[in-house]
């Protein structure tokens, strides 16, 4: 059996808990009204969507890069009249074009998430 005491001590530590819990969530309540406040009045700046933006760290960088190597191969190979790279690249768009529609999807997916473009436009074509 459990004694009454220890059943005590664990009553006490539960509504200490609940109490604490109860208490951080209305500090942060009042700070975020706080924080509007001063929003409101001009004291300081609306900085929630820049700090947004920063946070998503490099994988923007990156597939932008990914995303921008054909254009800049068809750049290339245009302004140096290199037939080479042109062909590579039609190579790779027939090879990408040949790809499960579920990996182009998923690429395509990837990449609007990220971006935040309408991927599903491109499929419409089809």
């Amino acid at each position: 059996m459990i004694p009454i005491r220890l059943i005590g001590i664990l009553f006490k530590t539960g509504t200490k808990l609940f109490e604490d819990r109860q208490k951080y969530k209305q500090a942060m309540s009042e700070a975020k009204l706080l924080h509007a406040e001063k929003i409101k009045n001009g004291e300081i700046e609306y900085q929630e969507k820049i700090i947004e933006t920063h946070n998503n760290g490099i994988k923007d960088e990156i597939v932008l890069f990914l995303v921008s190597i054909p254009f800049l191969i068809l750049v290339w190979a245009t302004f140096t009249d290199n037939p080479d790279a042109s062909e590579k690249l039609n190579q790779f768009f027939e090879k990408f074009s040949n790809l499960p529609m579920w990996y182009q999807a998923l690429f395509i997916g990837i990449c609007s998430a990220i971006y935040g473009l309408k991927g599903a436009d491109i499929f419409k074509r089809k």
